[in-house]
């Protein structure tokens, strides 16, 4: 297709910043861009009808780490690394909520429990909730994780919640949704439905490659986060994680965010529904994919530990179905930094988007000089 003058015009020429990925790091680093540089013209392009990767298909859990997580990280990162992460994941939530109010994106803080199989296990993390409360409390003021009795009816697991006092949970689509307005509203234009195939140097500008049209930009930031290595060479692995819901649900008591098998399951309620994901422990190799699906081992664990441990004792339907794609490594901290004079990234979010992506995009703003 051939373009208009006016539309290379008014959206392709002279521009100042260009950012691919319309997900929550790449909206943050919009804003923060055009705080620091009203004038700047910004492009921000994106593959999907709406932002493709994790941002808008994830759980909503403005969560920074279970127990056990918190307990397993320690086992690969010094109590510094993983007293920063969760710094990092907590100021995270307190930016998101700032920039965008509580109201507007339904945030609630209705604690977190971690759901153990065994007592073993259980007994395992609540030797280290001491230690770890006092290695948080810097952080939180408070003691963070402490042990409530079964009141929703659980079944096949311990009878006692490992439950994390500060973790809440938001909605989604709300979030997005008024980012995008947001942003919007500051003159930044976004361009749907495009696919950015590679980008080269030329001179003092970025000659970016698309599967529209080619244009040239000052400076290109990249938040593709899961789909990052499609464009850069950083320690980045897609890692799709797959969802239901059930149809509403009469007389739903589950209130919270809730974490299974060290994390890999979770669970909240949303709309007197029960949203359910995970699972990617079942089949790694298959899950390391860009490519967005379901498959029958991880659907069907999904069912079962509903019907068996969650909802052992009420009739439910499933919905709806779906998946997306985080970005990992075999680090939990963010990938953010400058890789050329005029490219930047911030890409790794570990599946802890919700609560970093605000910072990331934030701080990849800031490494612009």
């Amino acid at each position: 297709m051939n373009y208009s003058y006016w539309e290379l015009k008014e959206w392709f020429t002279n521009i100042d910043y260009t950012i691919v990925g319309s997900g929550i790091v790449g909206l943050n680093c919009a804003l923060e861009l055009k705080k620091k540089h009203p004038k700047a013209k910004i492009i921000i392009l994106e593959k999907g009808m709406l932002p493709q990767g994790a941002s808008t298909k994830n759980a909503g859990f403005a969560c920074f780490g279970s127990l056990s997580e918190i307990i397993d990280d320690l086992n690969s990162h010094t109590e510094e690394e993983v007293y920063d992460l969760v710094d990092q994941r907590w100021k995270g939530v307190q930016l998101l909520r700032a920039n965008l109010g509580d109201e507007n994106i339904d945030f609630q803080q209705n604690k977190g429990f971690e759901l153990c199989k065994d007592n073993a296990f259980f007994e395992e993390c609540i030797s280290k909730k001491e230690e770890i409360n006092q290695l948080l409390k810097p952080i939180f003021k408070a003691d963070v994780f402490s042990i409530f009795d079964n009141i929703f009816g659980f079944k096949k697991v311990h009878q006692q919640y490992i439950v994390n006092n500060f973790e809440g949970q938001i909605d989604t689509g709300k979030m997005a949704s008024k980012m995008l307005l947001k942003v919007q509203k500051l003159g930044v234009k976004i361009v749907n439905t495009i696919s950015v195939d590679g980008f080269a140097e030329t001179g003092n500008k970025i000659e970016v490659k698309t599967d529209k049209l080619n244009f040239k930009t000052n400076k290109l930031f990249i938040a593709t986060n899961g789909f990052a290595s499609q464009l850069l060479h950083e320690n980045v692995q897609p890692a799709r994680a797959q969802v239901l819901i059930t149809k509403p649900i009469k007389n739903l008591h589950i209130k919270g965010t809730f974490h299974l098998d060290k994390g890999y399951y979770y669970f909240r309620n949303i709309d007197d529904r029960i949203l359910f994901g995970g699972g990617r422990n079942l089949d790694f190799k298959t899950e390391e994919t860009t490519q967005f699906g379901e498959t029958a081992i991880i659907q069907n664990e999904l069912e079962k530990i509903l019907k068996e441990t969650i909802l052992p004792n009420t009739t439910f339907e499933i919905e709806h179905r779906w998946s997306g794609i985080m970005g990992v490594g075999n680090q939990k901290k963010a990938i953010v930094k400058q890789v050329s004079e005029n490219v930047f990234c911030g890409v790794r979010l570990g599946g802890m988007g919700i609560a970093i992506g605000s910072l990331v995009g934030k701080e990849l703003a800031e490494l612009l000089k």
